[in-house]
């Protein structure tokens, strides 16, 4: 079993910059990918960026050039990953997930309580 645990929502003025991380624990050692989701009311949750445990990743276009995702691997029990989003928008206000998969494909095995990113115009 993985647990995530996201910090560093928060308000940010349009053109900001926050930068949310995710602290994996549990079997880390499992993991094979780690990624961010985002949600607003109304809407499906989608793939901001996802990150595999050889480096690739892969954002979503809108945020492409604006958000960075890394991971630090501090022991085989623990991984963190970062979401650094600069040049925020009032459009990427959402409730942002952590994420992660044992797979080397397919859909996300464990996801985080979600935090609030607010963004103001």
């Amino acid at each position: 079993q993985v647990q995530l645990v996201e910090s560093g929502g928060g308000l940010v003025q349009a053109g900001g910059s926050l930068r949310l991380s995710c602290v994996a624990s549990g079997s880390a050692f499992s993991i094979r990918a780690m990624g961010w989701y985002r949600q607003v009311p109304g809407k499906q949750r989608e793939l901001v960026a996802d990150i595999t445990s050889d480096g690739s990743t892969n954002y979503l276009d809108s945020v492409q050039g604006r958000f960075t995702i890394s991971v630090v691997s501090r022991d085989n029990a623990k991984n963190t990953v970062h979401l650094e989003m600069n040049s925020l928008k009032p459009e990427d206000a959402a409730v942002y997930y952590c994420a992660a998969r044992e797979r080397a494909t397919g859909g996300m095995d464990y996801w985080g309580k979600g935090i609030l990113v607010t963004v103001s115009s």
